[in-house]
């Protein structure tokens, strides 16, 4: 098939969820497709990966958006035009219209959109559309909103781009022939929103360099909990800042040798932490080697997500490094596990550590924990067999 694939970032290196979820599918896509990849991209150094993705696309458009989100340009066309913010901040020119000429001289099978803010690039076109929704972006902005003081959303029209964001986004799914969600319940979102829209769910899944093919012995005895993200994203801020100023406090007064490691990209969002047994550990977007050791290196992988929206690849990947996982409901919502036999779940500071000494006591509940958890990521999550399920939608259009 030949494939037209929109995306709002350069798919490499895999370091955001949506990065290593395209770079995935691209990767096993290609073995059987013929991809032309139109990627936008905020600054020229991320041109320079254009080589990590040329042996899976035919033909790769590198195009322009703004660089940095919150400039006069990008406010000014926000408060004055329909489009919210989240729109116009990822628009570019450049792309339309390569996307345009493209249609124009070649006959694809099937345009694979990821994310809606990039389907206003997309002309009106006979070509079957696929929107893959990674999230609801209207619920998980809307969560962020909320977070702001009153005084701050009026000032900073953040309400009004709230209605703007969830109509457009109403609107771009209907404008395509299916509607692809990472989970059942974001499925059922769009379903309750728009009834007479076709969706399908195409799951994320754990990198495969991330799954272990036998689980190694662990110390309990020199505990070490991690909390992985990108702090670009305030649902990974704000479950960092739980770990510290909630759980962690509870957690030393039975545990004071107890070490936290929270790493990832901006790790300088979480602000500064008073406890020497935490570290905070920054991490270049093109490190994924250093982000693999610090999965193997960790005993618990800890993830207090209260926001909304898509699911957790932090969390599969977790799984599949075999350390379990105690997150929040809405933190492993969509994945196909059961609490207690996959994963743990807790919803306040003293939950989580009665969940974490609960099964630090328990050696075989332990191994129990992460030996289904792994074999899930080895049966469900893994991308070869994720990406066949994406070419089935692309062949029934």
């Amino acid at each position: 098939m030949k494939i037209l694939m929109v995306t709002p970032y350069v798919p490499y290196p895999p370091s955001s969820g949506g990065q290593i979820r395209t770079f995935n599918l691209l990767k096993h896509l290609s073995q059987g497709n013929e991809i032309t990849l139109v990627a936008l991209y905020k600054n020229q150094k991320e041109k320079d990966y254009y080589s990590y993705l040329k042996s899976f696309c035919k033909k790769i458009y590198l195009c322009q958006r703004p660089e940095k989100p919150w400039v006069f340009k990008n406010i000014f066309k926000t408060i004055f035009s329909s489009s919210p913010f989240l729109v116009v901040r990822n628009f570019s020119d450049e792309a339309k219209e390569i996307i345009s000429k493209l249609l124009e001289k070649e006959k694809f099978d099937v345009i694979h959109a990821e994310t809606f803010y990039v389907m206003p690039h997309i002309p009106k076109t006979n070509t079957p559309i696929v929107l893959v929704e990674q999230t609801i972006e209207y619920n998980v902005y809307k969560h962020f909103v909320n977070s702001l003081p009153f005084y701050l959303r009026m000032l900073l029209y953040f309400d009004i781009d709230i209605i703007k964001l969830r109509y457009w986004e109403r609107f771009y799914w209907k404008k395509a022939n299916i509607v692809v969600a990472v989970s059942s319940p974001d499925e059922k979102i769009i379903k309750n929103e728009e009834e007479e829209i076709k969706t399908s769910v195409i799951p994320n899944g754990a990198g495969d360099e991330m799954i272990v093919s036998s689980l190694g012995k662990k110390d309990l005895k020199k505990l070490t909990v991690f909390f992985q993200g990108n702090f670009f994203w305030l649902q990974n801020v704000e479950a960092a800042k739980f770990l510290i100023n909630k759980i962690y406090p509870l957690l030393t007064k039975n545990n004071p040798n107890i070490n936290v490691v929270i790493a990832g990209q901006n790790a300088g969002k979480i602000g500064k932490v008073n406890f020497k047994k935490i570290k905070i550990v920054d991490i270049s977007s093109d490190d994924t080697q250093k982000v693999k050791k610090l999965f193997r290196e960790a005993d618990l992988f800890i993830a207090p997500i209260f926001g909304p929206g898509g699911t957790r690849l932090k969390i599969l990947a977790a799984m599949g490094s075999g350390i379990p996982v105690i997150s929040t409901e809405t933190g492993v919502e969509g994945l196909d596990v059961i609490d207690n036999i996959h994963v743990l779940t807790a919803k306040t500071p003293l939950q989580f550590v009665e969940k974490i000494e609960k099964i630090l006591s328990d050696k075989g509940n332990y191994e129990k924990i992460r030996k289904n958890a792994l074999l899930l990521v080895k049966s469900k999550y893994q991308w070869q067999g994720i990406a066949n399920k994406l070419e089935t939608v692309y062949k029934n259009l």
